[in-house]
């Protein structure tokens, strides 16, 4: 192979899926946690994952059962290419943290193979690759992660088939609290408590608040983003999988947020802040509010990471 022994590292962001309003459909990227991927070209004639690190042994070194590798697969299968290399994964973010930990994975790999190829593809057209990584995480192809990790901003998943997706507006003084709680929430126990059925009248009000969000945004009116997001479906039957979650929403909300919900399936709550003061101050209760519960928490207060996935020096 002619680039073999070519070498790139790269960092993937975490992702707030839904935006509360927006479950399946809406996501964004913040600026951490990640995860880091370093991929190097060699003339085996097949993807090797070398070592995974910060998962504490419970991701898969087999390519077929990783979204790091999953995903480049999926593209090289497309390009019709047989190619060699050698994956070292980084974990540097909390697995089922509800933070798209396998999303940020899948889209490093692909997005790193993509750029030793010499960029075949745009990033938006490495989306569908990096959906199939989630496919085999949580087995649904879903892109409300995938899409702003790999291209950055918020983002809004019009259709699935074809595959649309939206890029909206950020506004620059738009702050995201992430807190992620150390509880365990299984995704198939979270998918599992969701209604199959929605009242007209619960549709009506999460409809617009859909639109309301994607108008506040346009607008930059962030008294209505805070007003838009506003959770009548997922929310209401995950919150009692979330130990004091209506209780801590309480206290964000009534400290300076603009909003708090879920972000994906849980257990990380985040919230929307207009101004970094505040969003510090927010993310500094989250914590002791959780440590007043004698649970173990992490927080970290973002912009909204318009970039996406990088290369790393």
């Amino acid at each position: 192979m002619k680039n073999t022994g070519k070498k790139i590292k790269v960092f993937a962001p975490a992702t707030v899926a839904n935006l509360a309003c927006g479950f399946d459909i809406m996501g964004l990227a913040v600026n951490e946690p990640g995860d880091e991927v370093t991929m190097q070209l060699n003339d085996s004639g097949k993807l090797t994952i070398r070592k995974i690190s910060g998962d504490g042994g419970r991701l898969s070194l087999d390519p077929r059962k990783n979204t790091v590798t999953v995903s480049t697969l999926n593209m090289l299968k497309h390009l019709g290419k047989t190619v060699g290399a050698e994956i070292s994964l980084h974990k540097k973010m909390p697995l089922g943290s509800g933070l798209g930990s396998s999303a940020a994975s899948s889209v490093a790999g692909v997005f790193a193979m993509n750029e030793l190829l010499g960029r075949p593809f745009s990033r938006k057209e490495l989306v569908p690759f990096a959906m199939e990584g989630e496919r085999i995480a949580c087995g649904s192809a879903h892109a409300d992660n995938v899409a702003p990790c790999m291209m950055g901003g918020i983002v809004l998943v019009r259709s699935y088939n074809p595959l649309e997706i939206i890029s909206l507006p950020v506004p620059k003084s738009l702050y995201i609290v992430v807190v992620h709680p150390h509880v365990e929430v299984l995704t198939r126990d979270s998918r599992a408590v969701l209604p199959k059925k929605i009242d007209l009248k619960t549709g009506i009000k999460q409809w617009a608040n859909t639109a309301a969000l994607v108008a506040g945004l346009f607008s930059l009116d962030y008294a209505l983003i805070g007003r838009s997001v506003q959770d009548y479906i997922a929310e209401p039957a995950r919150a009692k999988l979330l130990p004091y979650f209506l209780e801590l929403k309480e206290v964000v909300m009534n400290n300076g947020a603009l909003a708090c919900s879920i972000s994906g399936s849980g257990p990380s709550v985040f919230a929307f802040c207009d101004n970094e003061k505040t969003a510090k101050s927010i993310a500094s209760r989250m914590k002791k509010f959780y440590s007043e519960k004698k649970i173990v928490s992490e927080s970290f207060v973002s912009l909204v990471n318009t970039k996406g996935v990088q290369v790393k020096a």
